[in-house]
């Protein structure tokens, strides 16, 4: 029977397939969630890449109750000094206090916009581009997803997407991601280009290092920026805070959001001061946000970053994604790729797939696929993942396997 909720959900909530999980989640912790029932359920995608310290996390609960008691909304974006927003801007520079092998033209990264969302992050730094450049074209890569906004979807890969929401931002061209002949398409006329470091929606795709490099230099050559898509990957998810650690490339403007929050909203853009000082003229307020930087979204985001680092959780995920290699090991998975707990476990095809997805979820373990790659089954749990979790889940997928 459905329960009154659950026909509240299908008769008020806007949906967006004829197909939703419809679980009803009570309560959650840690890598689990917890139906009406009590059934448990692992968490193997983190709320797509978002609960990375896990659900409701002792330190990020904490740093919320004493914001709380302190202030919620006061003003608009970037008017008054308010304290978690300050703290956790300086916070996220540091971070990016590294060296590089292949620095950025226009400086380091020593300012950060807050936003709500993923997508409003990428829209941020789309302007950005265009207004310091004054250049009319974008490059990104297909089967990329930076959104669904009209800037971000129109930078987006897959036509299925896109097709039936036209005319979007014109001026878009798109690469192969890790193809180096494509960077010839970098000109004079491009304001940016919007890559992700590892293609996520693609089904977990990691180009190799001198392939940024190049993309860094040719960025360089024709005076474009270079934008990190750091959406799914930032926050310790691929071995490393950010995943850009890993090639060694620099970009102009980083983008973050999901993970960042520790289950709470909150997006950011992050450039040089000189690529942002042109918001602040022709016209004054360049970019407007009301709720961008909310004082509890950036308290939560601080103690995430906070507990990341001081538990070492970015250093760990690269042991516990070669623990789970190890352990999804079956003729049904021609190959487990991924960096990380950023994992894709391909199979044959989606019809392959999709009932075993299904019967994972009803045996307690939840997992997905793929936007643009629905042939593989998503797996990104929370870094704070026990060995023992790990092997109790992968036993649970291994025996639906069969």
């Amino acid at each position: 029977m459905h329960s009154s909720q659950r026909q509240l959900f299908f008769n008020h909530l806007a949906q967006t397939s004829d197909f939703p999980l419809a679980l009803e989640i009570e309560r959650a912790e840690g890598v689990f969630l917890y139906g009406q029932d009590g059934k448990r359920y692992f968490d193997l995608i983190s709320g797509i890449a978002v609960s990375n310290v896990g659900h409701r996390h002792p330190e990020v609960l904490a740093a919320i109750h004493a914001q709380l008691d302190k202030y919620l909304h006061l003003m608009v974006y970037g008017e008054y000094v308010q304290s978690p927003q300050v703290k956790l801007a300086e916070a996220l520079v540091n971070t990016l206090a590294l060296s590089y092998e292949s620095p950025s033209p226009f400086g380091l990264i020593d300012s950060v916009y807050f936003t709500n969302s993923g997508t409003e992050a990428v829209e941020g730094a789309m302007k950005l581009a265009k207004r310091y450049t004054g250049r009319p074209e974008f490059i990104s890569c297909v089967n990329a997803y930076h959104g669904a906004t009209q800037g971000a979807l129109s930078i987006s890969g897959a036509e299925f997407f896109k097709r039936n929401f036209r005319p979007l931002l014109p001026g878009i061209k798109q690469i192969q991601h890790g193809h180096l002949p494509d960077l010839e398409k970098i000109s004079c006329r491009t304001a940016a280009v919007v890559i992700e470091v590892i293609g996520g929606e693609s089904g977990v795709r990691i180009p190799s290092s001198a392939y940024f490099h190049a993309l860094r230099q040719r960025c360089t050559d024709v005076g474009a920026l270079l934008v990190f898509d750091e959406i799914q990957t930032g926050f310790g998810r691929t071995g490393t805070f950010w995943a850009s650690e890993n090639v060694g490339v620099y970009p102009d403007i980083l983008l973050s959001a999901k993970g960042m929050g520790g289950g709470m909203p909150i997006g950011a853009f992050m450039a040089s001061t000189q690529l942002m000082a042109v918001f602040r003229d022709n016209p004054i307020l360049g970019h407007i946000t009301t709720f961008g930087g909310h004082p509890v979204s950036c308290a939560a985001s601080l103690a995430t970053l906070q507990v990341i680092r001081s538990q070492n959780l970015a250093e760990q995920a690269n042991a516990k994604g070669e623990l789970i290699k190890s352990l999804l090991v079956h003729p049904k998975i021609k190959e487990v790729r991924g960096q990380g707990l950023m994992l894709a476990a391909e199979m044959e095809s989606f019809e392959v797939l999709k009932p075993i997805i299904d019967r994972c979820i009803l045996a307690g373990v939840i997992t997905d696929w793929f936007l643009f790659c629905d042939n593989s089954m998503r797996i990104a749990p929370p870094l704070t993942i026990s060995e023992g979790e790990i092997r109790e889940a992968m036993g649970v997928i291994s025996g639906i396997l069969g």
